[in-house]
């Protein structure tokens, strides 16, 4: 069963569903909905096979027939149930998003040629089996920074196609920030023409970028006109995922401040960060009504393009050193009748929710805006740690778990001497595939709060498609499971015999994927009662042969290899590494096991 995310029921049974040329598409109802979702199907055996299966109404299932069926299932909107035998297969769901995430799964199940070019006369078996399934979450989102690196449109639609592939349904579009704007926005040309292009600083690290200098020209950046974003709207609806905007504020604003300095505190100059930009004190003026009448009108050009219920602020990283001297921010605060900065940000993020609220949205926001008194139907994102989460929980807040600890994929995945740039961090496969997202202090009630999660890709070192590719694959797979599969199905090494198969399918899509870490897990325990210790060594890398050494030296391929726990019984110093084609994969994983008197 090589389907990613894990299903919630699969039975498997002997044989084989073949396609033929006789093979067609049966809908019931045969409207054009359901026609559109079946073409993701149609399509795919189009272009590996030239063979365009045809798609006719239908009702009872015939032979070589798929028949794709809306009705009752009791398995929910996203739900749906696949029934493959000999003779035909059935797919059915409650609405067209079940048919379709029930195609991603029968596109699994097809050999993993369906994604490449091949032969007319190749054998197109589908195993028998009946699979029931519905997500865990309800959000299953993934996250991209196109501020710091702008992506072009069909990255982006790349990337959406790998979301739907992995059953997610919220795409999280961070689309401005300090270093570029990268959305049109008619009322304001300034935004894109000054706001989307910074000083070029290719090559150099993020840290140690130099802002830009005095007639220095802006010729890094770009921006996505309407049109585009309308385009990518639609395609990413056509998948069954919602794309979350963000506009930041107050913070992380440099950008809309160099284009239009009259919104700051100080009038500027500003330009758009070349790197890093800490303090993040460069915020819209609180004290200013042309702010709110500018964010208004940005929002609605915002809000007639993205449909969704959502509308991501930011809300973040708000260094508020500039409100303390601003005597407009001071007199605001007074007015109010607010204590501080900090309540005076929350002041801010309610008088944007408001306004949302009129036009039928719902505000969300990184968990800063936890800080103040926030108003309780706003929803959080956390980001910070699982704390932040559990207090949004708890104090009555829906929220989205995305912390930095498991979630945040600009962090290193493996041994950094061997990987591609990343900000930092040490973020496995392995332990993302064991987050859990709903944290055990929550109440059951409490619990009801978690919506779901989400990965996120800063892309402050990531410029590229194909590094951002290496830095999301395949911890994207493990993630989409924690939100997809039941809690209690989670087993880690058949979880590494589907990445396997599942790596094969990301090569013919020409996606770029990180191997895995090469380190060694040394899990020690000791036995007070034979005073000895017992070792045992595990890798990411699925059926990785397992070198070692006792004596202190760096392991080679004449070293013992592991199969089995190893018993210590005196002071030793463990060396354990990968080796294929006689070299050693990174560098090797090192224990001290100390015994003393204690150990006696």
């Amino acid at each position: 069963m090589n389907i990613i995310p894990k299903p919630y029921k699969f039975e498997e049974k002997p044989g084989f569903f073949l396609i033929i040329p006789k093979t067609k598409i049966q809908l019931t109802p045969f409207n054009p909905k359901l026609q559109k979702t079946a073409q993701f199907l149609q399509s795919a055996f189009l272009n590996a096979t030239g063979q365009k299966i045809p798609i006719i109404p239908g009702k009872a299932p015939n032979p070589t027939t798929i028949t794709f069926s809306i009705c009752e299932t009791g398995l929910g909107k996203e739900g749906y149930k696949l029934n493959i035998n000999a003779r035909y297969i059935k797919l059915e769901a409650e609405s067209e998003t079940g048919i379709f995430y029930g195609i991603q799964s029968l596109l699994q199940l097809l050999p993993n040629e369906i994604h490449t070019q091949t032969d007319k006369d190749f054998r197109w078996e589908i195993p028998v089996c009946k699979i029931e399934d519905k997500p865990r979450f309800g959000w299953r989102g993934l996250h991209l920074d196109v501020s710091r690196h702008f992506f072009d449109v069909n990255f982006i639609k790349r990337y959406i196609d790998l979301m739907a592939m992995h059953k997610l349904n919220l795409f999280h579009w961070h689309l401005t920030d300090d270093n570029g704007w990268r959305i049109e926005i008619k009322k304001y040309p300034k935004l894109t023409e000054v706001g989307a292009w910074r000083a070029p600083r290719v090559g150099i690290d993020w840290r140690d970028s130099k802002p830009q200098q005095s007639g220095e020209k802006t010729t890094y950046g770009g921006y996505y006109t309407q049109i585009e974003i309308k385009e990518i709207v639609q395609y990413a609806s056509d998948r069954n995922i919602t794309i979350l905007p963000e506009i930041e504020m107050p913070g992380h604003t440099l950008e809309v401040l160099a284009a239009y300095p009259e919104l700051g505190c100080t009038g500027g100059p500003y330009f758009v960060a070349t790197g890093n930009h800490k303090p993040n004190s460069n915020l819209f003026c609180a004290g200013k009504e042309e702010v709110f009448s500018f964010l208004e009108n940005v929002l609605d050009e915002v809000l007639e393009l993205f449909p969704s219920k959502y509308i991501h602020v930011g809300g973040d990283e708000a260094d508020k050193g500039e409100w303390k001297k601003c005597p407009l921010c001071q007199q605001r605060i007074k007015a109010e009748g607010l204590a501080d900065e900090t309540e005076l940000q929350s002041w801010f993020i309610k008088r944007i929710e408001k306004y949302l609220i009129t036009k039928g949205r719902k505000l969300i926001g990184w968990d800063e805006i936890l800080e103040g008194n926030l108003a309780p139907e706003t929803t959080v994102m956390n980001w910070r740690g699982k704390d932040s989460g559990v207090i949004a929980a708890q104090t009555g807040h829906n929220v989205v778990m995305s912390p930095k600890t498991h979630c945040y994929f600009d962090h290193y995945q493996a041994n950094p001497s061997t990987e591609k740039a990343a900000i930092g961090g040490y973020t496995s496969l392995k332990k993302v595939y064991f987050y859990e997202p709903i944290p055990t202090e929550l109440s059951a009630d409490e619990a009801k709060h978690v919506l779901g999660a989400q990965a996120n890709v800063w892309t402050e070192w990531i410029s590229t498609p194909e590094h951002a590719e290496y830095m999301l694959l395949p911890r994207l797979s493990a993630l989409a499971e924690v939100l997809w599969s039941p809690q209690d199905s989670k087993d880690w090494p058949e979880f590494q015999t589907r990445i396997e198969n599942f790596k094969k399918r990301l090569e013919l899509l020409n996606l770029n994927y990180c191997p895995g870490t090469y380190q060694i897990e040394i899990d020690t325990k000791f036995d007070a009662e034979n005073n000895l210790f017992s070792i045992k060594m595990e890798s990411e890398i699925y059926n990785a042969k397992i070198h070692y050494t006792l004596d202190g030296n760096t392991p080679t391929q004449n070293s013992a290899v592991y199969t089995s726990p190893i018993v210590i019984k005196k002071t030793t110093t463990i060396n354990a590494g990968i080796i294929i084609d006689g070299k050693l994969m990174g560098n090797p994983s090192r224990k001290i096991v100390n015994f003393h008197q204690c150990n006696g």
